[in-house]
């Protein structure tokens, strides 16, 4: 015979297991204990549930659009104390995102995890509120190699970067700054970036050529290889050209898709490309023509998932030995879908040339 209390628990298990089921943790790990997903929606967030992501090597917190000013508190803790538990960390790459920051708190994680093994960092949707600190009298934040910005605002405006900067250690290789309010960066104050091979400032549409000469700060990325604008508002050539000549650096890929680009005029100044330029990627760029103006010399010119309607004639191109046409309405006299396909990628992955995207438009190759 049931007693009572077991018929009790037995009627209420059913109910117990459903929101047991249904009422979703803040923080989630994968079965390999590799990615800890964390979104502190709730209005009152359990905080201590981070904890589950000790051991996970990929780490991404999110505040559910909240401030984060209660744990100004917390920034003048001595690193020192618990430099033992941060090295104990197995986190190498980290998201912070989606809440309102003070400067002061941002900083402090930054110098906390000086002594951890993160070598990714990517903070998004954040607006970073309040005054800066004073720089530290020696650099005591990670060793990243890659750096991720966003859509985050930053209160000191253009001086974010070399703020920023002061906080890291030295050997930064990939820095990405997307949906930015602002990329004039205080070249004054900006220092260089030895080690920096690969720049992604794509995604910043009204960035244009004006905005490219302010960016490139003139002699601080002296060993840039890969230089992305993707979707940033470049119309000519020229334009771009002229910029990274002012800024001295030397990219040997460039990657301008996604961008309006226009036909430049004849007569226009003749630009030196950068000497060690090998790759130039124009897809996605509406042209309806070869445009004038290319580097004399090219490894790589993309030309995909254009307007053209004849093939290019020889004294049109440069000297190229992997020229990529495929996508172009004169390939495709016949309408057979090749042109419909680059509309609907560009569609469904949105105006950028992610490389996702690049992958797909191979497949027309």
């Amino acid at each position: 015979m049931v007693r009572a209390p077991c018929r009790l628990l037995l009627l209420l298990l059913p109910p117990l297991l459903h929101v047991w089921a249904t009422t979703s943790e803040p923080c989630e790990v994968d079965d390999d204990d590799v990615r800890c997903v964390c979104n502190f929606t709730d209005p009152e967030p359990d905080w201590s549930s981070a904890f589950q992501c000790v051991g996970a090597t990929e780490v991404e917190i999110r505040g559910g659009g909240r401030s984060l000013k209660e744990f100004v508190k917390f920034a003048g803790i001595n690193p020192k104390q618990y430099a033992d538990v941060i090295r104990a960390l197995r986190v190498r790459r980290l998201t912070v995102g989606d809440a309102q920051v003070p400067a002061l708190l941002l900083f402090s994680l930054l110098r906390g995890l000086g002594s951890s093994r993160l070598n990714q960092l990517t903070l998004e949707d954040l607006e970073v509120i309040g005054p800066t600190p004073p720089p530290p009298l020696e650099v005591t934040g990670p060793a990243l190699s890659s750096l991720s910005i966003r859509n985050v605002s930053w209160a000191t405006g253009g001086a974010w970067l070399a703020e920023l900067q002061l906080w890291l250690k030295p050997g930064l290789k990939v820095l990405n700054v997307a949906q930015a309010p602002s990329l004039a960066f205080s070249c004054a104050d900006l220092g260089t970036f030895p080690s920096l091979t690969t720049l992604d400032l794509s995604d910043n549409p009204g960035l244009d050529e004006r905005g490219l000469t302010a960016a490139l700060c003139p002699n601080k990325f002296p060993a840039l290889q890969e230089l992305a604008l993707r979707s940033t508002g470049m119309q000519t050539l020229g334009g771009v050209c002229a910029a990274l000549a002012a800024a001295g650096v030397q990219p040997h890929h460039l990657d301008l898709s996604h961008n309006p680009l226009r036909a430049t005029a004849p007569a226009a100044p003749r630009c030196i490309w950068p000497s060690a330029l090998s790759s130039l990627n124009l897809s996605f760029a509406g042209l309806e023509q070869v445009p004038i103006g290319l580097p004399a010399e090219l490894s790589v010119l993309d030309l995909r998932c254009n307007r053209l309607n004849r093939e290019p004639r020889p004294d049109e191109l440069p000297k190229v030995r992997d020229l990529i046409l495929a996508g172009n309405p004169y390939l495709d006299p016949k309408n057979s879908g090749v042109v419909t396909a680059c509309e609907r990628l560009t569609q469904a992955l949105g105006v950028s040339g992610s490389i996702l995207l690049l992958q797909g438009a191979r497949s027309l190759a």
